[in-house]
């Protein structure tokens, strides 16, 4: 390790207040989904294809954004576009306990998509250009770390509050409460003003980073599967195995591998190990899929959750850092944009197909189709993702 490595402070203040926002807003955004299935049957009378269209609405905003803010975050003052993102994905938290019928909360839920992803985007390459350079590919694996912790404790905190209360109005004002505090914490970022360059015209690439179309596809996959198997995990444990109060201890167990695995990656993308982390990282989650389709118990049901959160806390911090490593510094926002796109892209998909074919062929059908699909993607990383970008690799 380089002494500049240990002298350069990786925790300074921004990246602390940019990392805890992060945490606030998956935690209020966590905080909801994995109850939304179980709230819609209850109060819609839904079935799961409906499920699955509506919840899928976000994700389709999302998608959209998505391009669109890594071109605003690449040609606007950060700051801006941040707390402007942020405050708008507060305000429409308050109209879930206000929507009074399935189209209501779909036109809420689809709306909601879009400051998420302008966000997400925002916050992340705002959390880049805070770190210092020597610590980037560490630091991005540390921020990811807000994200698994938010995915650990909301999804229990939510279940515990519900089965002590039995109100979902509750869990709506914590989601407010909570991702108000998200929009505080990054109003009191200092920011160095970015010197004002001749803004680019308008092309595919400020939109998408074209280069990374290859890692972009395998992304794709693997949040196919991931957005079955966090939708649907509630609703399968409760009709199929006669789990009521396990889906909190699912997304622990899920949370916790991703937390070893980032801590354990960390050190190896610090000394420029991405591919082989990728690598990793993607068989042990394609192991994890395949113990969840083929275990139709608790074993299968808990034991799953840990093998995907070690393979993919492995595998997205180096992905992530793929994407940035083909993109040029001013295209930061792009390559991220570009990640959740690929991300978004996956996980709507594998919700509204996970939903039809729960629906007509049961989830058993649903949990084989999103391990075919982690297989795709496993495939596509060694054929066609891994040696280009070894080629292309601009470090």
């Amino acid at each position: 390790m380089s002494n500049k490595q240990t002298t350069e402070k990786l925790w300074n203040g921004n990246y602390t207040r940019v990392w805890t926002a992060n945490f606030l807003l998956y935690f209020s955004f966590m905080l909801l989904t994995p109850l939304f299935p179980l709230y819609l049957s209850e109060t819609f009378d839904a079935d799961k294809q409906m499920i699955g269209i509506v919840l899928s609405g976000y994700t389709l905003t999302a998608l959209l954004v998505r391009p669109f803010s890594g071109y605003l975050v690449d040609s606007f003052p950060r700051r801006t576009v941040l707390l402007t993102s942020f405050f708008v994905f507060f305000l429409l938290f308050i109209g879930y306990p206000l929507a009074g019928s399935l189209l209501l909360f779909t036109i809420i839920r689809t709306l909601h998509g879009a400051p998420f992803g302008m966000a997400t985007v925002s916050n992340s390459t705002v959390a880049i250009d805070v770190l210092p350079s020597s610590r980037r590919a560490e630091g991005i694996g540390y921020y990811g770390l807000s994200n698994n912790l938010a995915t650990a404790i909301s999804p229990t905190i939510a279940l515990l509050i519900y089965g002590m209360t039995n109100s979902y109005t509750l869990l709506f004002i914590v989601a407010i409460v909570v991702s108000g505090l998200a929009f505080f914490c990054n109003y009191t970022l200092k920011l160095k003003t970015r010197p004002q360059t001749q803004r680019p015209p308008l092309s595919l690439d400020r939109f998408l980073l074209l280069k990374a179309w290859r890692q972009g596809l395998s992304i794709m996959c693997f949040s196919f599967s991931y957005g079955i198997i966090s939708t649907y995990i509630a609703i399968y444990g409760k009709e199929e195995l006669g789990i009521t109060g396990g889906t909190g201890l699912f997304f622990l167990l899920l949370s916790s591998g991703l937390i070893i695995s980032r801590l354990m990656g960390s050190r190896t993308l610090r000394q420029g190990k991405i591919v082989g982390n990728a690598s990793t990282g993607v068989m042990i989650s394609l192991l994890g899929y395949l113990i969840f389709a083929a275990l139709h118990n608790r074993l299968g049901y808990y034991g799953a959750a840990l093998v995907i959160g070690l393979g993919n806390g492995l595998m997205f911090p180096a992905f992530q850092t793929m994407f940035l490593n083909l993109a040029p510094n001013e295209q930061r926002g792009t390559a991220n944009s570009t990640l959740f796109v690929s991300w978004d892209t996956g996980v709507g998909l594998g919700v509204l197909l996970g939903g039809m074919v729960a629906e007509h062929f049961g989830f058993h059908a649903a949990f084989w189709v999103m391990w075919i699909a982690n297989a795709l993607g496993v495939v596509n990383y060694f054929t066609l993702a891994k040696r280009p970008f070894l080629r292309y690799n601009v470090r």
